[in-house]
């Protein structure tokens, strides 16, 4: 398998414009593709700058000439959450005429849109590739071959990454913030390139403070990770 990740420029995904003249961002929770209409399904999670951009955003979304339908499923303050159905775009066409298929959630943003699309053969890769570019503006970032034995690895560890993936949500934002800071500055070095009294520094706040911070962090991540370790185990 080949799995290509690239940043996208459609000319004609209603997404992709609503994020150039808009300041929100659409992240794909689920898509489905309907071969017979040539429509893709998909339930979005809408994160705009503030109410006001979301309304705009939203109703713009709903009045582009490639887009069937917006439903609003939920909605609170600036984030929403969206079934939408579009034609099927150009570049669409082309991943899938070449037997491409998307392998991961797509995010746009900023009048981009980042993909993750595999074929079972470089050759077809290649003459996709070739043919997205004479109609569309894209790079590519990653480009990676697939073995069977990694391929089984990701599929059968997909339940302890998501306990990874959950350890992480469960932070707080001023946890999350001061261990980024507590490994960024090398406080787990040995020996130590901080020390307490810088992160609480850091921070405005006293050291028996940060260090709780910390604790608390580190507790949250390890009992996460014991758990990863016991799905991969099992």
């Amino acid at each position: 398998m080949i799995d290509i990740a690239m940043d996208m420029e459609q000319y004609d995904c209603p997404f992709i414009d609503t994020t150039a003249d808009h300041g929100m961002a659409f992240a794909a929770v689920h898509w489905e593709f309907d071969s017979a209409n040539r429509e893709l399904e998909t339930r979005m999670v809408v994160e705009a700058d503030d109410g006001d951009v979301l309304d705009t955003g939203l109703d713009a979304l709903r009045t582009h000439t490639n887009m069937n339908d917006v439903a609003l499923l939920r909605r609170q303050g600036e984030v929403a959450h969206v079934r939408t159905v579009i034609e099927e775009t150009a570049a669409m066409e082309t991943i899938r005429n070449n037997g491409g298929y998307i392998t991961g959630p797509f995010h746009i943003e900023a009048g981009s849109e980042v993909w993750h699309v595999g074929f079972d053969r470089g050759r077809d890769a290649d003459d996709t590739l070739s043919e997205l570019d004479r109609d569309n503006e894209f790079d590519v970032i990653e480009r990676s071959a697939e073995s069977l034995p990694r391929l089984q690895d990701v599929v059968q560890n997909a339940g302890a990454a998501m306990t990874l993936v959950e350890g992480c949500r469960d932070l707080s934002a001023t946890e999350r913030e001061t261990l980024e800071e507590a490994v960024s500055s090398g406080y787990f070095e040995s020996p130590r390139d901080t020390t307490l009294g810088s992160l609480a520094d850091e921070f405005g706040v006293s050291k028996p403070a940060v260090s709780k911070n910390l604790r608390r962090g580190e507790r949250k991540m390890i009992e996460r990770a014991v758990e990863a370790l016991e799905d991969i185990d099992s």
